[in-house]
């Protein structure tokens, strides 16, 4: 088990690596993966700063032959699964997957997803149908962003070493009979604890030829829109006509110095704390519980906290007790204190 979590943290490091790629390493992983699946070598490799600038490179190239992704890629990979899963049996596969693979998983699919989204948004501005785009999406090999399944065949898939040693030094690529085109990795990348994409001034994850993507917690959001959370106020947030941004300016912002910036009025208040309210057009009711905690600080105050709670909380109790899993009537302060 320990060699599983070093690489799985090793696996974990190469999809989350930044900086510029090993370029003799990848193209020796390419080389010996082409071996690997009985195919000639390519006749030449060309690289490419992004994901987007690797589709405009296909476009361009001319006659690349075939993609030879499924004989390079996805027959090696679904043997080498087949074999681990009859060496092992179902419940030691099961058991090894979520040792290795699944810790990878959501992280992963969910930023490769990202990517072909902002690919498809990039090129449509310059003017290339998405169906064409997302088609040359469907022959990449994700280099560094594959490392969950890889992570799973460590030391145990020979016929996969050539795509493992392209994902640890490069970033997506596409095989085809005559040609490869391989991608630099990130310049940048930034995630919340969740692993979420998330940066509130500038991309979350960007290219050296400028293909970026901007997020806060995992949700999409235009460029412009990050350069003015610098400057919001009150009246910018509740005429934001967006909910979904709306409810990023909240977060952003801070709910607390919201409330005591735009005059809001509490609807309730009992020995538990104070009820309070945002209303917003279009949305869920943002409400939050303030209490103040009753133990003092070093200096003799006594900290105030803004907890979240469910828009149809009533009480300011009955929203202290949802933070404890319970409901009002189980809720008693003294105890839980």
């Amino acid at each position: 088990m320990g060699a599983e979590m070093s690489g799985v943290d090793m696996w974990r490091a190469v999809a989350a690596a930044t900086g510029a790629a090993d370029r003799a390493a990848a193209e020796r992983g390419v080389r010996l993966a082409y071996r690997k699946a009985g195919l000639k070598e390519p006749e030449r490799i060309v690289w490419a700063a992004s994901p987007s600038a690797g589709v405009r490179a296909i476009r361009e190239l001319g006659d690349v032959g075939a993609s030879v992704r499924d004989d390079v890629r996805t027959y090696p990979w679904a043997g080498e699964r087949r074999r681990l899963h009859q060496e092992l049996g179902v419940a030691r596969w099961a058991e090894h997957w979520s040792a290795t693979g699944a810790r990878l998983w959501d992280t992963t699919r969910a930023l490769a997803d990202r990517i072909r989204a902002g690919v498809v948004e990039a090129l449509a501005k310059e003017s290339v149908e998405a169906a064409d785009v997302r088609a040359v999406l469907l022959d990449a090999v994700l280099g560094q962003h594959d490392a969950a399944w890889l992570a799973a065949f460590d030391g145990h898939g020979e016929r996969l070493e050539g795509l493992v040693e392209v994902a640890r030094h490069a970033g997506w690529w596409w095989p085809y009979e005559r040609a490869v085109v391989i991608c630099e990795r990130p310049t940048e990348l930034h995630r919340d604890e969740a692993g979420r994409l998330d940066r509130g001034d500038g991309p979350a994850l960007a290219y050296a030829d400028g293909f970026a993507l901007y997020a806060w917690r995992g949700m999409p959001v235009p460029a412009e829109f990050l350069d003015e959370l610098a400057s919001l106020t009150p009246e910018r947030i509740r005429t934001e006509g967006n909910a979904e941004l709306r409810r990023v300016m909240l977060e952003y912002y801070g709910y607390d110095r919201y409330l005591s910036e735009s005059d809001a009025q509490p609807v309730h208040k009992d020995e538990t704390g104070v009820l309070w309210r945002i209303r917003l057009d279009d949305d869920e009711d943002v409400v939050m519980v303030e209490v103040v905690n009753s133990s003092p600080e070093p200096d003799g105050s006594y900290r105030t906290y803004w907890l979240r709670v469910p828009p149809a909380t009533r009480t300011a109790k009955e929203g202290v007790a949802w933070t404890f899993g319970l409901d009002e009537e189980a809720y008693d302060p003294l105890r839980q204190t």
